[in-house]
This record gives C-alpha cells, structure tokens and sequence, in this order.
C-alpha cells in the first residue's frame, strides 16, 4: 500500500530549457532514492542502515517524469503489517506517512542547516501514535540526528546539477500525502550546498552555555541548546575531552534536559571550537572541554 509519494524537482538554467546533465541528474536521483530509503527504514524497523537496497518493510517506486519539467516522484510503499510495527488499520487512517514526511523534512533542513523544532514535527506525530494505540518504533531525537549524519552524502549529491556544471540553479522537495501536497520547507541551491561542502574552523576558541539535549554514546556526538543562538547546535567531543569528567557532565546534562525541561538546571559550560559554514554560518561545535558553571 502507497503510504506517501515524494517529489524532487530542477529549475533554472538549462533546465528551464528542458535540458539537465545528464550524470548529474542521475547522481542527484541516487541520492534522493537512498535518502528517503534510510528514512522509512528507521521509520519502520528502528535501525539506520548504511545501504539503500538493504530497506524492509517497504519498497520505493519510481514513476515517469512529469512531461516538461524536470519533476521526479518516488512512490514510498508498505505493507499494512511487517517487521517492527504493526498498523491495524488502512494507511490513510494512520500517521505513518506523515512520519515518514516529518523525518525527511528534517532530514533535509538540518542537513543544510535549517533548525526544525523536534517537538513541535516528530514530537506532535509521535503523541498522535500513541493517542491511536500504534506500535511503531519512537524516534527519538538522538536517533533523528544521526539519520541527518547518514544521509549528508545522499542530500550532498541531490545538489549535483546545481553545483557541477550548474544546468540548474534550485531543487524543490515536496511530500503528497493522502492526495494532499506538503512541499519542504527548504529549497536546495548553491548556498545550501555551501553550507553541507565547506567547513572552516573559527580560529578562536568560545565559551558556551547550554543545556545537552541530544548525546550519541558511540560517536561522542549530539546537540546542545545554546541560548545566545536560540536552538540546539550540533557538536562533538574531541579527543582530549572524552574522559570521565566531559562525559559526567554531558549525561548528567541531557539527563536534566529530558526530566526537567522547565527547570533551570543541566546547563554546562563548554570551550568550543565553532565550525562554520563558507558564508559564516554556525554548523557545529567542537568541544574541547566542558566544566559545571560556577
């Protein structure tokens, strides 16, 4: 059963002219087909692969080019019962498409580094599968951002006749769900491929004040929530700052944010190495050490 349909499409430049090139595009499409695959596999089985082919539980169908355009939609399939979740009801009677639509818009915003409220996107589907009594698997945040990690390459090549030999100058996504069209909120274009290609390290350290609200154990990577930039930023710990004391803080801090969201504890102090974008723009931080604040 078709649960949703998504939509990747070139304009400008000799696209306009109902031209493209021809490698490009392809590559373009490789990455739009393995980035919407490790969505709905995480989506569906709670686990991010690392290969496209190896998504279950559902296929991804390609359907012919809209005539005149430069338009590609891909078909996300399933069944109404398999592996990790199980539906009970039609597609349409359920919020697994709009999961699906969730997860790639934020995919594809953080990605380019358009901050996506988790709360108010994933967060608002996933009360409604539970208010339905759904058994899907709960993405949390952590887990979405290292969807984002994974997918990088995938959105990187989705920019390809944009930025190679530039025969477009904007690529547009859209969802179509149950007949109704949702289009994401963040075009691609040479600047949001800037913001993924090129990192420079700001040649002074900072000192930040935050609160942890994502942690990957594995990666030593995740988010914290930095008033002074008014969203969560991605970091990772460097090497000299994974010991015992970073790590205490760190736990203890994403620990405060997810009990006590209101109260003024967890936050952290952290001297940080600030990568940023070709235009400035902040991307992450790296740590290089971490104390309670005085």
């Amino acid at each position: 059963m078709d649960i949703a349909s998504f939509t990747l499409s070139f304009e400008g430049q000799n696209s306009d002219a109902h031209r493209i090139e021809f490698y490009d595009v392809a590559q373009a499409l490789i990455g739009f087909q393995r980035s919407l695959a490790l969505t709905t596999h995480l989506i569906l089985n709670d686990k991010i692969i690392t290969q496209s082919p190896s998504l279950k539980g559902a296929r991804i169908f390609a359907i012919p080019a809209e005539e005149g355009s430069w338009k590609f939609t891909a078909v996300v399939s399933t069944m109404l019962a398999t592996g990790a979740y199980n539906l009970g009801t039609a597609p349409k009677e359920t919020p697994l498409g709009h999961l699906v639509y969730s997860l790639y818009d934020y995919v594809i915003s953080e990605s380019v580094g358009v901050h996506v409220d988790y709360a108010k996107s994933l967060g608002q589907q996933y009360e409604e599968v539970q208010k339905r009594k759904i058994k899907l698997p709960l993405i949390d945040q952590s887990r979405a951002d290292s969807l984002v990690e994974k997918c990088a390459t995938a959105v990187k090549e989705m920019h390809r006749p944009i930025f190679m030999t530039e025969t477009a100058t904007t690529g547009s996504l859209s969802g179509n769900i149950n007949g109704r069209n949702l289009p994401l909120q963040t075009p691609l274009n040479i600047q949001t491929y800037e913001f993924l290609q090129e990192t420079y390290s700001d040649p002074a350290t900072s000192v930040i004040l935050g609160r942890v609200s994502s942690y990957n154990s594995n990666t030593y990577k995740g988010r914290i929530y930095v008033e002074e930039v008014g969203r969560p930023v991605s970091f990772e710990l460097a090497q000299n700052a994974r010991n015992a004391k970073s790590l205490r803080l760190i736990t203890e801090s994403l620990s405060a944010s997810v009990l006590a969201k209101d109260a003024d504890r967890g936050y952290i102090n952290c001297e940080v190495v600030r990568q940023l974008s070709k235009s400035g723009q902040l991307k992450n931080y790296k740590i290089l050490r971490t104390s309670a604040p005085v």
